[in-house]
């Protein structure tokens, strides 16, 4: 893997050495608008920024056990020397599966024991299921106290930590209870994806390929010229994919805060992606399953002639390059995804929004894919 700037290397890099490569994107979203922060080293220029802005008690770090093994006691230390004394870190176990309600009323339960009151932060030091628990225990604790996303892996920094969807699972789906909380700022601290493992960072390029898909063909390309640079986290490449998916995101979200109708592009592959993972009981990863349902949906795509062979064999082309499935796996049984499609929450009236391609980076919304598509497709 290439060289990079690690949490650890960053304490030793002076701010002023690491600030001019920092990247902004702003989601405007009026009087709740935020930048989004894109670099090397920024956790390290949280607990600075932060004495600047917040007084309350805490703030109040939610994250995992990998991460609080890994950077989270860490950051605490940063927090206590700038003046935060009372900062305290409160964590659940690791992966999909404490994702439910059970874990938002412990970390709650907890807050309430540790003096959090109406004036707290919270601080989502994780990847996507942290932020995703933290923005939805923000939203509700109390009725509402701000929260700031400081994602860690690179599916959490290009997509799920921007645009405001909160939530927690299930047994009949995936984030079937959850609010619309925008973060008050996001931190996305580049340096912190090197500890990732390969399949991790295959996850969030998943994402990336997605953007390219819905959006913008200059980004699918170059992803096919740099697809060594990106997997290796080369600094430049990377700070400009994760820079790249963050306006597309931020676009999108300021067009269709609460997913009305244009918000929905950015379901491209999910509808069935997410159904492949609660098939296999959520032991597929995310961006795994979005790889899948993106091949899915393209062959729905190439079947209406949408979509020409050509762009569809660049989509498999591109995913094996990065080493992610193109095909859902036999154990599968293609009936529990048909059933668990029918049950997403963006289902309206009985019928099925998805997201087909009409070539890289342009798609269309449509409620008239029949089961037999979908069947063929998977």
């Amino acid at each position: 893997m290439s060289e990079s700037l690690g949490f650890g290397q960053c304490s030793k890099i002076e701010k002023s050495d690491i600030s001019h490569v920092w990247e902004k994107v702003t989601v405007p979203l009026g009087e709740r608008s935020y930048d989004i922060l894109i670099g090397p080293g920024l956790l390290l220029e949280v607990p600075s920024r932060l004495k600047e802005v917040y007084d309350g008690p805490g703030p109040f770090v939610i994250t995992d056990s990998n991460v609080r093994d890994f950077i989270g006691e860490d950051f605490i230390r940063f927090l206590r020397d700038e003046g935060f004394k009372d900062a305290k870190i409160l964590s659940f176990e690791a992966g999909e599966r404490s994702k439910n309600i059970e874990t938002v009323i412990k970390l709650a339960r907890e807050l309430v024991n540790i003096g959090a009151d109406r004036t707290s932060l919270l601080l989502a030091l994780g990847g996507g299921v942290v932020g995703d628990i933290c923005g939805f225990l923000a939203s509700i604790y109390m009725r509402g106290i701000p929260f700031i996303q400081l994602p860690t892996t690179l599916l959490a920094q290009v997509d799920s930590s921007v645009g405001g969807k909160t939530g927690v699972d299930i047994p009949e789906g995936k984030n079937l209870i959850g609010t619309f909380a925008q973060p008050r700022a996001v931190y996305a601290d580049i340096g912190t994806l090197t500890s990732l493992s390969q399949a991790e960072i295959r996850n969030g390029i998943s994402e990336i390929v997605k953007y390219g898909m819905i959006k913008d063909e200059g980004l699918f390309t170059l992803l096919e010229e740099k697809w060594w640079d990106v997997l290796n986290l080369e600094p430049h490449v990377t700070a400009s994919v994760v820079k790249r998916s963050c306006e597309i995101k931020a676009e999108v979200v300021s067009k269709d805060e609460r997913e009305g109708g244009y918000r929905r592009i950015l379901n491209f592959g999910h509808t069935i992606g997410h159904a492949v993972e609660a098939a296999s009981n959520y032991t597929i990863p995310h961006g795994e399953a979005v790889a899948m349902g993106m091949v899915a949906v393209g062959k729905i795509s190439v079947g209406r002639s949408l979509l020409s062979k050509k762009a569809y064999q660049r989509l498999v082309e591109l995913l094996n390059r990065f080493g992610l499935p193109v095909d859902i796996p036999k154990e599968i049984r293609p009936e529990e995804v048909l059933l668990n499609i029918k049950k997403d929450k963006k289902v309206k009236r009985g019928k099925v929004n998805f997201v087909l391609s009409k070539g890289i980076g342009e798609t269309v919304i449509v409620d008239d894919v029949t089961d037999e598509e979908v069947l063929r497709a998977i």
